[in-house]
């Protein structure tokens, strides 16, 4: 039996932060990061049944043709998808009432849909890309024991050789080949650089002093087997190491709105963002 204080509930017997009950969510799920972009997303839908929110996790589930979706906002960065992806998993594969495993498992199918910033000059501000693999800058996968797949640990290689200066180690997970086909076949496809932060931890200087300024060019010129780096932003890393560990398929699906070799950013943000949101659900 999984502890009160491992698997907090509410008085209505709803998941902690996510504020739901396991008939709440549907087993396709969108994560934006932005609340206000939940709407955006659910403004598609056919039907919405349910509108719940705590904190910065909001959650519209409703219908489009005959796929039940969820929408839910993460919040940014890899601490709160820690958050939000165990308790998604929670929901559907614990039973709240004796606190155990179910006997059968439930995998979701997660798409994230996020904004990012290019750092290669031949991915234009506009492109929708796809994230074939996620490293992450960040510690979260410290935390954790999974296994990794050979591609995974050979990437991790290469990244570790070529950022030699880093005093920690980074992780590598793979999206889904499954929402890759049914999802991204027709996008242009990348590694995605995961940080920790959006100042220092993404090569920013505003008015501190760096401790790797030269990161996003020692970022751009990364390859390992013909693939390149090839945008940052703060989640997709732990979207993918999460799912893969509990057996969920996860795909990123990134809005490039900067380039950051060229020190520019869209002048359409929202517009770039609702282009990928209507591809994502044509597709669903």
């Amino acid at each position: 039996m999984i502890a009160d204080s491992e698997l907090i509930l509410n008085a209505d017997g709803s998941i902690y932060h996510l504020n739901l009950l396991p008939e709440d969510l549907a087993h396709t799920i969108i994560f934006v990061g932005d609340p206000d972009r939940v709407p955006e997303v659910s403004q598609y839908f056919d039907r919405i049944d349910l509108k719940k929110g705590k904190r910065e996790f909001i959650t519209h589930t409703g219908w489009l043709r005959e796929k039940r979706i969820s929408v839910i906002s993460t919040g940014i960065g890899t601490d709160n998808i820690d958050i939000v992806f165990n308790e998604v998993d929670a929901l559907v594969n614990i039973d709240f009432a004796t606190r155990t495993l179910k006997d059968k498992l439930i995998s979701l199918d997660i798409i994230r849909i996020g904004t990012s910033g290019s750092i290669q000059g031949d991915i234009k501000m506009g492109t929708i890309l796809a994230s074939e693999y996620g490293i992450g800058f960040d510690t979260l996968m410290q935390y954790y024991v999974k296994s990794y797949t050979a591609e995974e640990n050979a990437i991790q290689k290469a990244v570790q050789q070529h950022f030699h200066t880093l005093t920690f180690t980074p992780y590598v997970g793979k999206a889904s080949d499954k929402l890759l086909r049914q999802v991204a076949a027709a996008l242009p496809k990348g590694i995605t650089m995961t940080a920790p932060g959006f100042y220092g931890p993404q090569g920013r200087s505003v008015r501190s002093v760096n401790m790797y300024p030269d990161l996003i060019q020692k970022a751009s010129s990364f390859s390992v087997d013909g693939r390149h780096i090839t945008n940052l932003e703060m989640e997709t890393a732990g979207i993918y190491a999460l799912a893969n560990m509990f057996g969920h398929h996860a795909l990123s699906i990134n809005a490039i709105l900067a380039s950051r070799l060229h020190d520019a950013f869209a002048e359409n943000p929202k517009e770039i963002v609702d282009q990928a949101i209507r591809y994502v659900l044509e597709r669903l």
